[in-house]
């Protein structure tokens, strides 16, 4: 029997990250052949995560260009993929969360006829303006969609609500934890040492010496990138975290600064003569979850710590007004806290003072998967593409 063709398609890191554990599992497929396109909506950290997980893409269409709008990357990747489709005629196509990279991938597999598979399927704030541009990227990929692939219970809920028939939605849990899980094995089998981890991600010889190489030592991980928080965001965000090292001088600050200028120009302009705060450049996966293994708690507003972290045992202050997933919050393996200066200084002071408090939410369960979501995708495009 020739194996069906099934584009695997990934334009950032995330995505990347939570396709990879999907790419692999096709690859033993005797039903499916995957074929992964990369899109590069951001190029160079994409490439640091294709690195990670040994993956050359079968398709790499390069489209990142400097100063890129929204409106010219979408129509960039419509019409790629949809002349990808039209040579290529795949019998599905599969895309993951709520890029740009998503939406115009599914809308060019819709206009060639080619069902859609979306992982991650059925995130949900409820506000069309946070996270921005992400709500409407996965609302609208929605109607799009043959096979939902959700990673909650209350995802699938989410879109019951929209009226999408149950047949198309599966509780898979979320690909992330497949991904964590492999690199964590990585990690064990290569030995990764403080010193290689400080090496890779250039970080600052006095910095590793008190935090990284002692292990008694607190430091906290800082991530920020959302479009959102852009401007008055970011600087009460920066005010917070100045405020945190004036406050508590033991307490380490490691932020790997993400590479839109909107991002690195406050950052840089509010933390970078602060002694005790540590910017580096951004980690690739690999040393990422080496560092999320290390530290104390995370200060972020990426939707992937929010999964991955808790894991890793490490609680997550969520730097947003909103979170499309609930889920961590009702655990308590994650907080939201804005970008107010006084709750997010509120927050980390409890877990920094709050022993007791501390290990509660650091033993708590991942509410998001089991580690078996891409197992469970494949079983259910084999059966469909049978």
């Amino acid at each position: 029997m020739q194996k069906k063709k099934v584009a695997v398609v990934a334009g950032t890191r995330p995505e990347c990250i939570k396709m990879a554990p999907v790419y692999f599992e096709l690859l033993r497929s005797e039903v499916v052949q995957p074929v992964f396109l990369a899109t590069a909506q951001h190029r160079q950290m994409l490439d640091q995560t294709l690195g990670v997980f040994g993956i050359v893409p079968e398709h790499d269409f390069n489209l990142m260009q400097p100063g890129q709008s929204l409106a010219d990357l979408t129509g960039r990747v419509i019409t790629a993929v949809s002349d990808w489709c039209a040579r290529e005629q795949p019998a599905a196509m599969l895309v993951q969360g709520d890029t740009t990279t998503v939406l115009a991938s599914s809308i060019a597999a819709f206009y060639h006829r080619v069902p859609v598979g979306h992982v991650e399927a059925g995130l949900r704030t409820g506000d069309m303006q946070s996270p921005f541009p992400e709500e409407m990227n996965r609302r609208l990929t929605t109607p799009l969609a043959e096979w939902h692939f959700c990673p909650t219970d209350l995802s699938r809920d989410n879109l019951r609500k929209e009226s999408i028939p149950d047949a198309q939605i599966h509780v898979t849990g979320n690909t992330v934890v497949d991904a964590l899980l492999w690199v964590r094995d990585q990690l064990d089998a290569k030995g990764v040492t403080v010193a290689s981890l400080a090496s890779s991600t250039k970080i600052p010889h006095a910095f590793v010496e008190r935090f990284l190489s002692r292990p008694e030592s607190r430091w906290i991980l800082v991530t920020g990138h959302r479009r959102e928080s852009f401007g008055g965001g970011f600087e009460r965000m920066c005010q917070a975290i100045a405020e945190l090292a004036r406050r508590y001088p033991d307490v380490g600050i490691l932020y790997p600064v993400h590479l839109n200028p909107n991002v690195r120009e406050p950052v840089n302009r509010l933390l970078g003569s602060n002694p005790a705060i540590a910017l580096v450049e951004p980690a690739d996966y690999l040393h990422f979850v080496a560092l999320m293994d290390r530290c104390t708690f995370m200060l972020s507003d990426s939707g992937g710590v929010q999964e991955e972290a808790p894991s890793l045992g490490k609680p997550v202050l969520v730097m947003r007004e909103t979170t499309e997933r609930p889920e961590g919050v009702d655990a308590g393996t994650c907080r939201l806290v804005g970008t107010d200066p006084q709750k997010i200084l509120h927050e980390a002071s409890l877990l920094l003072d709050d022993s007791d408090e501390y290990r509660r939410r650091s033993s708590l369960a991942n509410p998001y998967g089991d580690g078996q979501a891409a197992q469970r995708i494949r079983r259910i495009l084999e059966a469909a593409l049978a």
